[in-house]
């Protein structure tokens, strides 16, 4: 009888050890300070935005769009949305302050950082389901619409969408990192 109890505490132990271990691996710390980056972006977002012409247009869908994401897709559109401002809107943007233009490459140093650390951390399951390809594609649709430097600009301009959408969606430490989980499939 004694033999058998052990057995079925050494069983629970094993299962609760590695459901720990599980729960660890789908969770990725990323050691970003976010409220640094929503300043940087405050400190220029009205000049970004004075500069932009079309001010009924978006790109982001607004923040309802992006608060539609199922939890299962958020490290899907996470690291869709870090490669559309890595790969187009950072490129794209012309700017000729030299602070401003200090501060976007800060942003975007954060935003290939938490890309890579991402990647890094995944290991290839971060999988997109059929939704969160649409959303993403919605805004490079948007983007698309309107002459190269105007989307760029009217992207930055709208990146406390997405800061939000980060803040929302991705738990924080105390120090304000961003914590990512990863799918289990």
């Amino acid at each position: 009888m004694k033999a058998q109890c052990a057995s079925h505490w050494l069983l629970g132990v094993a299962l609760f050890l590695c459901s720990v271990h599980t729960h660890s691996l789908r969770r990725c710390l990323i050691s970003v300070d976010m409220h640094s980056i929503g300043k940087s972006f405050q400190e220029m977002k009205r000049g970004l935005q004075t500069k932009d012409t079309f001010q009924n247009v978006t790109i982001l869908s607004t923040l309802e769009n992006l608060e539609s994401i199922k939890p299962v897709d958020v490290c899907c559109v996470t690291n869709s949305l870090l490669t559309f401002y890595r790969d187009r809107v950072f490129k794209d943007h012309q700017e000729m302050s030299p602070e401003v233009l200090r501060r976007i490459s800060s942003i975007a140093n954060s935003f290939l950082y938490m890309q890579k650390t991402l990647e890094r951390c995944m290991h290839r399951r971060c999988h997109c389901s059929q939704e969160a390809t649409n959303a993403t594609r919605i805004i490079h649709d948007n983007y698309n619409q309107l002459e190269v430097s105007s989307a760029a600009l009217k992207s930055l301009g709208e990146l406390d969408i997405f800061l939000a959408w980060l803040d929302k969606n991705h738990q924080e430490t105390p120090a304000r990192n961003l914590t990512l989980n990863a799918s289990s499939d």
